[in-house]
């Protein structure tokens, strides 16, 4: 099914200005009550959508994004189902048309959505302090973990919220930062480009010159040394100018330390004092979040040249911007399209994307899971997957996305390939010869089952139970994740497969799976994941490829829902690379959500859909889309906080 766009409205309705504002209540809202309600009402919560709710066109605007689901369900005759009455050819147009100009109406304004101010994720500190300092902190494995928002990301604002335990750990990190810093000279000399020196000359001619000169400042005063570090080093890490508040605050702390170590001489004491004020700016606010000044005005205004090259790097590299950003910044040339192009590309091809390649493909497809302490399948039953085999699966994936991203220039590359990235362990474990040592590689492959991200080995582990397959989340995460389609949730009486292995031997999974879905309730929805998870049965939980569960050959073919039908991963991937729509539109979305740091609301469709033709008319290149991106109205400005409950919808 293609997904269907919002169209123009051709005057169907010829209604006054009044009559206009009661186009839902009065005219859309019969039908349907006589269509639709029936089924998907609060006793009656067919496919978790209630639409008895919605009595005022102000609530289906508030969930525009679910009636655009419900257009999109209208206009291709899936709803009503065919075991209900259909719809007239006038109920049909009279619901299209009256949806589409609500929706339409609704979106002529640019409304960037309000994003929320928010701490800095674990891989944001991490790269951050790596750019500013030089440190390579483990922030990850140091702080307690984040959950992800509702776009699937850990820089999600709704996640990042403090806590006492996190402040503290925070203030510990800093401790452990700094003295990493202090305790590497190239580091710190990098960091304090210079030491503040004075010989006992100078020291004694100061002396001499302070009896007969009145008002006399040392010939290399230690506030004057300081300040020409700690003031860019300051603005850097704040990514903003420094407020003439802010200035003297961090000057006042310097004085502090400096003259309370009159005991340490020159220039341990200088170090020291430096020391303590890049800790004060590491566990400062302005640091450790992401914060936006608020506009003064009610619509909706462009960000200033620091706010935007703050979402750029962060959104690019993760990180805080670089000096050549930050120059931009101060000159607001980024407003300059052309100059924000060249930018774009810029980072782009700069080693630090690879950054956004591991972040972004391993939050998006759920294999961040590798690289958690406990278990992904059951290790006595699984021996052979040690932590080797499966951080070189994880690293796979990310070699893989960043080659797409910065060489290949197809994300459909994602579907479907002739090639992947692996080292000797996991060419071996795939059973491909011919590759030496632990660095990961380009190779060529014969099996069309295996290329793309479908074939790899990470992908397949995290889909899967902790001792079989399971096409029921195989079928799921296809349906999301690639296609953007989430089916219902499972009713109460679902109930589960057995995990008795012998049963599982002589009947194989699709018997199971064919017993299973016989329930009335469950027959809808499985006949859309299942046949796409029966499809890779050929892999086993660990991405191995295998011909049977033991006395039963496996059965990889299948008819997809629409009414394709395939035989194995091979072909079944052939199939998902003609729903370019769906891909187009789920990997906008999640571009998108990750780049702002926000779920997606009905006032990003514009931008969206911008995205989309981008994808859809140049063969998928990334570049193009994310250029797209950043130009657009839901990454350039900004809104006042007060519109807070009418876009976080």
């Amino acid at each position: 099914m293609k997904t269907v766009y919002l169209l123009p409205f051709f005057a169907f309705f010829a209604f006054s200005s009044n009559a206009q504002d009661s186009l839902f209540e009065k005219g859309l809202r019969p039908l349907l009550e006589k269509n639709c309600i029936e089924c998907h009402n609060t006793n009656n919560v067919k496919g978790g959508v209630n639409l008895d709710n919605y009595k005022e066109e102000g609530r289906v605007i508030k969930r525009g994004r679910l009636w655009l689901k419900v257009l999109d369900q209208i206009k291709t005759r899936s709803m009503p189902p065919d075991t209900k009455p259909r719809l007239t050819d006038q109920e049909y147009d009279s619901l299209t048309n009256g949806l589409t100009h609500i929706l339409q109406k609704a979106l002529e304004n640019q409304n960037p959505g309000l994003i929320t101010i928010r701490r800095l994720s674990h891989w944001e500190y991490h790269y951050a302090v790596l750019d500013l300092f030089g440190v390579d902190f483990d922030a990850k494995g140091y702080f307690p973990g984040d959950g992800s928002g509702g776009g699937g990301f850990d820089n999600q604002g709704k996640a990042l919220f403090f806590t006492p335990l996190k402040f503290e750990r925070y203030y510990d990190a800093a401790n452990l930062i700094v003295e990493d810093l202090s305790k590497n000279p190239d580091l710190w000399e990098k960091a304090v480009p210079f030491e503040y020196k004075i010989t006992w000359w100078q020291q004694v001619s100061d002396w001499f010159k302070s009896i007969f000169t009145k008002d006399f400042q040392p010939s290399n005063p230690p506030e004057l040394a300081a300040e020409s570090v700690i003031l860019p080093m300051a603005a850097k890490t704040y990514r903003r100018y420094l407020a003439k508040e802010e200035k003297a605050k961090l000057m006042d702390f310097f004085g502090k330390v400096y003259y309370s170590l009159d005991s340490i001489p020159n220039p341990t004491r200088f170090n020291k004092s430096m020391a303590e004020v890049f800790k004060l700016m590491l566990i400062s606010p302005n640091f450790l979040y992401r914060q936006e000044e608020e506009p003064l005005v009610e619509q909706p205004i462009p960000l200033n040249g620091f706010e935007l090259a703050s979402r750029l790097s962060f959104f690019l590299w993760s990180s805080v911007p670089d000096e050549e950003l930050y120059q931009l910044a101060r000159t607001e040339q980024l407003s300059d399209t052309l100059v924000l192009e060249k930018q774009v590309k810029r980072m782009l091809a700069d080693p630090k994307a690879k950054r956004f390649a591991e972040i972004f493909s391993s939050q998006w497809l759920g294999i961040d899971k590798l690289t958690d302490k406990g278990p992904v399948v059951d290790p006595e039953k699984y021996p052979e997957f040690t932590t080797s085999l499966r951080h070189n699966m994880y690293q796979e994936t990310v070699e893989y996305f960043y080659y797409v991203l910065s060489k290949s220039k197809n994300l459909l590359d994602l579907i479907n390939s002739d090639y992947t990235f692996l080292n000797q362990e996991l060419a071996e474990f795939y059973n491909i010869d011919g590759i030496k040592g632990n660095n990961f590689q380009k190779v060529g492959l014969i099996d069309k089952s295996r290329g793309g991200i479908l074939g790899m080995g990470s992908v397949l582990t995290v889909t899967s139970l902790p001792l079989r397959t399971s096409p029921v989340l195989r079928g799921k995460w296809v349906l999301e994740e690639i296609l953007g389609t989430s089916p219902p949730p499972p009713p109460p009486d679902a109930g589960e497969l057995p995990e008795d292995e012998a049963l599982h031997e002589d009947l194989g999974l699709r018997g199971l799976l064919e017993m299973h879905r016989s329930k009335p309730g469950c027959l809808s929805c499985h006949e859309k994941m299942d046949p796409l998870g029966l499809g890779l049965e050929n892999f086993d939980l660990i991405g191995r490829w295998r011909e049977s569960y033991g006395k039963v050959d496996i059965d990889a073919s299948g008819v997809l829902a629409s009414g394709e039908a395939f035989n194995g991963p091979a072909e079944l991937k052939e199939l998902l690379l003609l729903e370019k729509e769906k891909f187009a539109r789920n990997i906008s979305s999640r571009l998108l959500s990750y780049a702002i740091g926000r779920s997606i609301l009905f006032t990003d469709e514009p931008l969206l859909r911008k995205m989309e033709t981008s994808l859809l008319e140049n063969n998928f290149n990334p570049d193009n889309v994310i250029m797209e991106l950043v130009k657009g109205y839901a990454f350039q400005l900004k809104i006042k906080d007060f519109q807070k409950k009418l876009n976080e919808i």
